[in-house]
């Protein structure tokens, strides 16, 4: 296999972290701020291909990209068929359970008694696990954006979601109950590439791995 080594970026909230770990390791990765609206660059012996952080492991499952970098959260949820490399320790977060505070006892009390409560979440798998991990049912309710405004509008008791400086639960008057899990970046790999492109696979992920150690 030839051509230039196919990298996955993902964008909004890592993207800057995923840029900074790429140059530290000598990949020429800064030509993706010159334009945001391109999605695919090419530069000195890499194609980059921007796009939302879920999406990374599709593009890297299914060999349109030799490697990727995409959260924790996104593998556990997705399960994707690829091999994860490194942990970048960068884009640190917490996936929770939350509610609203004036009713967080009340939800409390209901799990505890093995009621069924509703949860709103862009994490369907991951919060189903959680709830089946404590023996306890809940209604799952799949949303794509603006989570926060379930519980606030009477759709659900309570969310599952990631939370980075618990800002935004905070805003929306949302109070952690319990902690999921925690997640960083992850610099992933497709089986065929990670065999038949070894040495640059291996090569990128020790700079990387470099970078990160300082």
């Amino acid at each position: 296999m030839s051509g230039p080594l196919r990298v996955a970026v993902p964008k909004g909230a890592i993207f800057e972290d995923a840029l900074r770990v790429l140059e530290g390791a000598g990949v020429p990765a800064g030509i993706l701020r010159e334009n945001g609206r391109r999605l695919v660059h090419e530069r000195e012996g890499f194609r980059f291909i921007v796009s939302r952080p879920s999406d990374v492991p599709v593009f890297v499952e299914y060999g349109a990209a030799d490697v990727g970098i995409v959260g924790k959260d996104v593998l556990d949820e997705q399960e994707p068929n690829v091999i994860e490399l490194a942990d970048l320790r960068v884009g640190a977060c917490r996936m929770v359970l939350a509610v609203p505070e004036k009713t967080a006892g009340r939800v409390q009390e209901r799990i505890s008694h093995a009621e069924v409560i509703r949860v709103a979440t862009k994490f369907p798998r991951t919060a189903r696990r959680y709830f089946e991990g404590m023996g306890r049912q809940a209604e799952i309710i799949a949303l794509h954006g603006s989570i926060e405004l379930a519980p606030l509008v009477g759709l659900a008791e309570g969310i599952v979601d990631l939370t980075a400086t618990g800002t935004t639960l905070r805003e929306n008057n949302l109070v952690v109950l319990d902690e999921i899990s925690r997640s960083t970046a992850r610099l992933i790999a497709n089986h065929g590439s990670y065999r038949l492109r070894n040495a640059e696979v291996a090569a990128l992920t020790e700079r990387m791995e470099r970078s990160i150690l300082g």
